[in-house]
């Protein structure tokens, strides 16, 4: 059988709790793959045979001991701005919409999810379906293919998250459950209250109250944890405001309006202070700047232009202060933009900033989306020192790097010095062989002492994370309970 995971809100924790039950039950030989019908989120992974889906179902996947795949998120929506997203349907890109002519779609695009899961329950046997947002958006109960219509089409049991961290907690269940319709509030078979800070047990009475308001059994209360996996989406980076480590060597990551996979720079984030500054703040005084992903590199650009971005970047390479570009951070650095109509919807040249003497053209709605392994081959201190190293492409348009060397073996472009360069590789900087390259580097600058960095605890493949977090999750949540729902399940463990 297969269970469904229902929020009370957004950033509530219903990916963390299906990547905590699909480790728990792989950790039990228990086959199961994970599950979400539409994720909306610009941190996105690459799969195998190149299919694009949302990060955390890649997290979800790898806790289950299963590689990644399309089926998993079937519908995933990048929003571009101007009310305007792109739908990556199984795993390609499908078309940009505006987001009142992606409702009318919703028919076909609910068809295509369940087909999807069923083709993962009939390979895995169980499947643990995630929903999106806070299942109780009343307004949307005719459109919603992530969690109304799709409990509706799939009629399979529901835990609902809340968060008590943010307060309301009893609003929050005794909210949602009152307003679901009438056929799905049944499908609830529990509650689970997440992120308590302190002793869980101190809420023994309020699970007892919950469960005598609503009826519906508390299947436990998940303490806070600081378990590093990678971030979801943008909701993340705020909280990143509350993990300043101090150490002496600083990073900027200019907080791009429509920032992608900034879990580019979690392995940094361990080891030096990273600060994601927004456009128009100083950049001054940082030992490295670097321009992240975007999904609408000419829109961002613009914005970076009125904030006056580009003189700060001039000013920072003046000062000999390493520029990195990654991915749209990467077309930025260039010369110039020919957009053909694809990234803005008229076609144009833009100017970027001149840094790397690099042209980018968009002329087609084509993505570039591929794993890929790389040895660095630019000049300079940084790159010289990388070696080989690993990572996706996740891109529109392409980039003709002219007479300046390539960053990677066929890839990427860099100054004569090094100090400046760019790449389409996203993860590039979870591999520690990057990672110790540019923090040698910078520590050597601030004339402090530098420690190799090791993987990172947060990589997408870390089992013992997700090991910490089934441990952490099976010790304040009823599996027994939970356990009645998928067949053929046992109270042995294994892998513990």
């Amino acid at each position: 059988m297969s269970l469904i995971v229902l929020g009370t809100a957004s950033h509530v924790g219903k990916s963390v709790t299906v990547a905590a039950l699909c480790r728990a039950l792989y950790r039990r030989g228990i086959p199961v793959a994970p599950f979400k019908s539409q994720n909306m989120s610009l941190n996105s992974y690459v799969t195998a045979d190149g299919s694009e889906i949302g990060i955390a179902q890649a997290v979800q996947a790898f806790a289950a001991g299963i590689e990644p795949e399309a089926d998993m998120n079937p519908v995933l929506l990048k929003p571009k701005g101007d009310q305007v997203s792109q739908v990556v349907l199984l795993g390609r890109p499908y078309k940009d919409v505006q987001i009142r002519d992606y409702y009318a779609e919703t028919d076909a695009l609910l068809a295509e999810a369940v087909s999807a899961f069923e083709r993962l329950r009939r390979r895995f046997g169980h499947v643990v379906v995630e929903g999106a947002g806070g299942a109780a958006e009343v307004n949307l109960y005719d459109r919603d293919i992530a969690n109304i219509r799709l409990a509706r089409a799939l009629r399979l049991p529901i835990v609902l998250v809340a968060d008590i961290e943010r307060g309301g907690v009893f609003a929050q269940v005794y909210g949602t459950l009152a307003l679901l319709p009438e056929d799905i509030r049944p499908l609830v078979v529990g509650v689970i209250v997440n992120k308590f800070r302190g002793d869980a047990g101190l809420f023994a009475s309020g699970a007892a109250k919950l469960e005598e308001l609503t009826g519906v059994p508390v299947l436990g209360v998940v303490p806070y944890a600081d378990i590093p996996l990678p971030s979801e989406d943008s909701l993340s980076i705020a909280d990143k405001r509350h993990q300043k480590t101090g150490r002496a060597v600083r990073i900027a990551v200019v907080r791009l309006p429509r920032i992608s996979n900034f879990t580019d720079f979690e392995l940094l984030e361990q080891h030096a202070s990273v600060d994601y500054v927004p456009p128009g703040r100083p950049l001054a005084g940082y030992d490295c700047i670097i321009l992240p992903g975007t999904k609408n590199t000419v829109e961002d650009l613009a914005v970076l232009n009125r904030a006056g971005t580009g003189e700060e970047l001039r000013l920072a390479r003046e000062r000999g202060v390493p520029i990195i570009g990654i991915c749209g951070g990467y077309q930025m650095l260039g010369s110039r933009i020919h957009d053909a109509g694809i990234e803005s919807g008229t076609p144009d040249d833009y100017p970027g900033f001149g840094l790397l003497d690099v042209v980018t053209a968009f002329t087609g709605y084509r993505k570039t989306t591929v794993q890929v392994r790389r040895r660095a081959t630019g000049p300079g201190p940084i790159l010289e020192r990388m070696g080989e190293v690993e990572g996706y492409e996740i891109h529109m348009g392409e980039t003709e790097r002219g007479t300046l060397p390539e960053a990677f073996a066929g890839e990427g472009a860099a100054t004569p010095d090094g100090l400046v360069f760019g790449t389409y590789m996203h993860g590039l900087f979870q591999n520690p062989g990057a990672a110790n390259a540019l923090l040698a580097y910078l520590s050597e600058r601030r004339g402090v002492p530098f420690e190799p960095v090791a993987a990172a605890s947060n990589a997408l493949g870390a089992a013992a994370s997700y090991d910490d977090l089934a441990r952490h999750f099976e010790e304040h949540v009823d599996m027994d309970a939970i356990l009645t729902y998928f067949e053929n399940a046992t109270d042995g463990t294994s892998g513990a």
